[in-house]
């Protein structure tokens, strides 16, 4: 393995976590999850040698996922004629009230477009206003006009 190879790896190491959460907000589904996972590891390999470190690297790894996964979120949109096979049971979820709460706002949140969606995650993972605008590429005041719109969808979907 050369020196650009263990760097790559030990980045991804570094940084699994929040690419894994990037791509949890796109889907549910355990394969996709990980398809989605793969698929932000082969961009971030491509564009890892040219990255310039200009801004800092958590912030370049943000945008190379969501741009992954709300790319990967079209193409499956325009071929959503795959029927899919699931089993209507998971042994392994939780139902307490906690894990209701989490799982009715993970559903209100996929059901916002995809660059409001990326917007949320940046929230919640606590990124302040100005990182969440250099990385979806906006000013830190749109991200809040943004959020506030975002948070009046999400109580709408509650009245629905």
């Amino acid at each position: 393995m050369n020196d650009l190879e263990k760097q790559f790896a030990q980045t991804v190491k570094k940084h699994r976590s929040t690419i894994y959460t990037v791509c949890y907000m796109f889907s549910q589904d355990a394969d996709e999850v990980e398809d989605l996972f793969q698929e932000v590891l082969v961009n971030l390999w491509k564009g890892f040698k040219g990255f310039e470190q200009r801004s800092d690297i958590n912030t370049w790894i943000y945008r190379v996922a969501l741009n992954t996964c709300i790319s990967q979120n079209r193409k499956k949109k325009r071929r959503q004629m795959e029927v899919h096979i699931t089993m209507d049971i998971n042994l392994f979820k939780d139902s307490d009230e906690d894990t209701r709460q989490v799982d009715m706002l993970h559903k209100r949140i996929s059901r916002l477009q995809p660059f409001d969606r990326a917007i949320v995650l940046l929230w919640l993972e606590n990124l302040p206003y100005e990182e969440i605008g250099q990385i979806v590429g906006i000013t830190a005041k749109n991200v809040s006009v943004r959020l506030h719109r975002i948070r009046e969808q999400l109580k709408q979907m509650s009245n629905d």
